[in-house]
């Protein structure tokens, strides 16, 4: 495998790369994500395009390879798009995810199912440590439950049903399988859409 087809996974959580793993022989075979054991950014950006880069530009530093770093979250359209860039801390800076989605939850009490509309939010920076930036950013529509359901995933999981379910025989993420989470994600999706950055990329590289 050459260095062109390597790519740094910014990213400490273990969930993540497994998740990017697979995503990754799905959309990029002939692709494979490291593992990445740097600093730790301190993610203040304020928007996911904007704490993605802060996460590439680090691991690409500290690897001397091409890195592809995500930010993601949860946007609640009657929340005016929150928790959004802060879904990690929403309850406060302990980061209880679990606390997370229960706060969410509470504050949703009072609105009907028809405005409980929702999206999780995937964006990807890739870095070159030459200097190259590219960003990728996709959505996944749905709404939120009333309450969790499902035990798969991380908390949010359990609230989200996504669109295009059959009516009477909807899920939340949580309910589905491991693999079909990840196929159709917004990381998936985010991916995806950041094919063309990594072939310009892979071009580039083996033309040098």
């Amino acid at each position: 495998m050459t260095e062109h087809n390597t790519f740094v996974l910014a990213t400490h959580n273990a969930t993540k790369v497994a998740e990017y793993r697979y995503i990754t022989g799905l959309v990029l075979p002939g692709w494979t994500p490291v593992a990445y054991d740097g600093p730790e950014p301190v993610e203040d950006g304020l928007s996911f395009r904007d704490n993605a880069l802060i996460k590439a530009r680090i691991a690409a530093a500290h690897s001397g390879l091409p890195a592809v770093a995500d930010d993601s979250g949860l946007c609640v359209d009657v929340l005016g798009g929150a928790p959004g860039v802060f879904s990690a801390y929403w309850a406060g800076h302990r980061k209880d995810l679990i606390a997370n989605r229960n706060l969410l939850l509470d504050q949703l009490s009072d609105v009907a199912d028809p405005y409980r509309t929702a999206r999780f939010t995937s964006a990807l920076a890739l870095v070159d440590p030459r200097g190259t930036e590219y960003v990728a950013e996709d959505h996944w529509p749905g709404r939120l439950a009333l309450t969790p359901a499902g035990d798969d995933g991380f908390p949010y999981d359990s609230i989200f049903i996504p669109d295009g379910q059959k009516p009477g025989h909807e899920c939340t993420v949580a309910e589905w399988d491991t693999e079909e989470r990840y196929r159709h994600s917004h990381r998936a999706r985010a991916l995806e859409a950041l094919v063309p950055a990594l072939a310009t990329l892979a071009d580039a590289h083996t033309c040098r």
